[in-house]
């Protein structure tokens, strides 16, 4: 247990983050399973642990630069680092919130570390929260926020610690309390969860500071005696109705102050749940609506959004206790054709955007999205194989049994989850699933951006590459003939099976006449064609 700390400093940021982030780490799957508001999706723990992973890292980058210097980082640099990697890492309705109650923290401790200081910060941020909220409802991760700050606010603590245990009391008073303000949590017998993940940061906060946490942390569930929840349905009026919105749409924006306020009033009418936290030209925006297209245009209208996630509510509503299933796939694809065929095959997928390869958060979190005990990862894409492994590792320390077949390219995950079957022993799958992936030999066309030196000689600028497992083997003038040598050069080695992924941009008629080349060419030989709506190529290849 650390001394008790005289000041918020930056050391006691950055070990009040990592204690978060394991405290959310323990609590995630208990958290996500009282989730039923404003939807009953089931995600709210895990998408609190991203949020706070996001800041970690960006407070431990904060130290790392700070490695060769005798001193540790200014206090101020390491709350804005907090602050900033929760905005741009913030997931979901809690992680949102709880990224803009760091940022209103951040502006306070930055002025000063001391226990008034953490005592105004406190208060800042909840109603900082309140006021990203476009309708602030009580009983929510909004009341315990007030609560926290309200307590800390008339305690008589004259150091940091005694304020934060404060607050983190009266964080527990106002969770327990939650599910007679909110009839969707009274009817399910269950408190907030976004609270209960804001408890669990507090107590992350005592713990830093050198105080003492109870063993034991309110229970995430109210247990009348009837043991644990069982899910509910929900009455009209719910937001977790199931005539409620559609998608969660969620983009981080770059626009000035007055085009958001315009942007919250257009995203008000079109859904609800909206949340948009963040300042000074950076913005997090959080809504759930029916028309996901029109809430991504009122952003572009805005400023710039860019990563943008639309996340469909789906069955998940339904049943948001159900039990984990015993095996998922999950595959990064790099087109919504792919995207399309691997789910219809059952998969889990990660969507993978020119220049904007996901990182490992994202991987684990499509591992937790999956459900399942046992989990087969696909990345499909030789640039990944050490994200996906630090995936892997990652989702394996929360009891998740992971499996990372190392596919080059979406052809070879394709030709695995092809063979993948749920009924047979996870080894004996994942062998079948490595070995059909590794038979699986992989082509790409590209255009050469600049004159440039390769394996195949000297090609200029807009000449069509054709790569094969990685290097360029042929240089031609378009696409149809450049295709064909490919095509040729693969299956002088033999083949059974040629898969043919075609890309956003893909010349029409391209692939009846590949399909007609190597059936007149190749009599065994079989083709596969697949819209992939990627942009990274015209064409990929496979050949089994």
């Amino acid at each position: 247990m650390p001394q008790t700390a005289d000041d918020m400093d930056a050391v006691a940021v950055r070990t009040w983050c990592s204690l978060a982030l394991e405290a959310l780490g323990r609590e995630r799957a208990a958290i996500d399973a009282i989730n039923v508001y404003p939807v009953a999706d089931g995600d709210t723990g895990t998408n609190l642990y991203l949020t706070v992973e996001s800041a970690a890292g960006a407070v431990e980058a904060v130290f790392a630069a700070h490695e060769t210097g005798a001193t540790a980082p200014d206090t101020a640099d390491a709350v804005r680092a907090m602050a900033h990697g929760a905005l741009i890492g913030a997931r979901g309705n809690s992680g949102t919130i709880l990224a803009q109650l760091l940022r209103g923290m951040a502006g306070e401790l930055a002025l000063g570390h001391d226990a008034d200081h953490l005592r105004r910060a406190l208060a800042v941020a909840a109603a900082a929260a309140r006021q990203a909220v476009a309708h602030p409802v009580e009983g929510t991760v909004l009341t315990v926020a007030s609560a926290a700050a309200d307590a800390a606010r008339t305690g008589d603590g004259a150091r940091p610690a005694e304020v934060a245990r404060a607050a983190y009391d009266g964080a527990c008073t106002a969770l327990e309390a939650t599910p007679g303000q909110l009839a969707a949590l009274g009817r399910a017998g269950v408190v907030d969860a976004g609270g209960r993940g804001l408890v669990a940061v507090l107590g992350a906060l005592v713990e830093a500071l050198g105080g003492r946490v109870p063993a034991a942390a309110p229970a995430p569930v109210r247990r009348g005696g009837a043991g644990s929840p069982v899910p509910v349905a929900p009455e009209p009026g719910d937001c977790a109705a199931a005539d409620g919105p559609a998608f969660e749409v969620i983009y981080l924006l770059e626009a000035s102050d007055e085009a958001v306020d315009r942007l919250r009033g257009r995203l008000d009418g079109l859904g609800d749940s909206l949340v948009v936290v963040g300042g000074d030209g950076l913005w997090n925006v959080h809504v759930h609506v029916d028309d996901a297209g029109a809430a991504v245009e009122a952003g572009v209208e805005a400023g710039r959004p860019y990563r943008i996630r639309i996340t469909h509510f789906g069955a998940d509503r339904a049943q948001p206790h159900a039990e984990p299933a015993q095996r998922a796939v999950v595959a990064v694809v790099p087109g919504e054709g792919l995207r399309g065929l691997c789910e219809e095959a059952g998969a889990t997928t990660v969507l993978a955007r020119p220049g904007e390869p996901p990182a490992s958060g994202e991987l684990v979190d499509a591992i937790r999205r999956a459900h399942a005990r046992e989990v087969v990862l696909l990345p499909n894409d030789a640039e990944l194989r050490h994200t996906a492994a630090a995936a892997a590792e990652q989702a394996r320390t929360e009891g998740i049994r992971v499996a990372l077949v190392p596919t080059r390219a979406a052809v070879q995950g394709i030709a695995a989850l092809a063979v993948h079957e749920p009924g047979r022993s996870f080894d004996e799958d994942v062998v079948a699933m490595t070995a059909a992936a590794g038979a699986t030999r992989y082509a790409e066309l590209a255009v050469a951006e600049r004159q440039s030196w390769t394996m195949a000689g000297i090609c200029q600028a807009g000449d069509v590459l054709g790569l094969i497992d990685g290097d360029v083997a042929v240089i031609g003038e378009d696409v149809a003939r450049t295709a064909r040598a490919v095509l040729d050069r693969m299956l002088a080695a033999g083949g059974e099976l040629v898969t043919l992924v075609l890309g956003e941009d893909t010349p029409a008629g391209l692939a009846d006449a590949l399909e007609e080349h190597v059936r007149e060419g190749y009599l065994a030989v079989d083709t596969m064609v697949y819209r992939g709506g990627h942009r990274s190529a015209p064409l990929l290849i496979g050949v089994e």
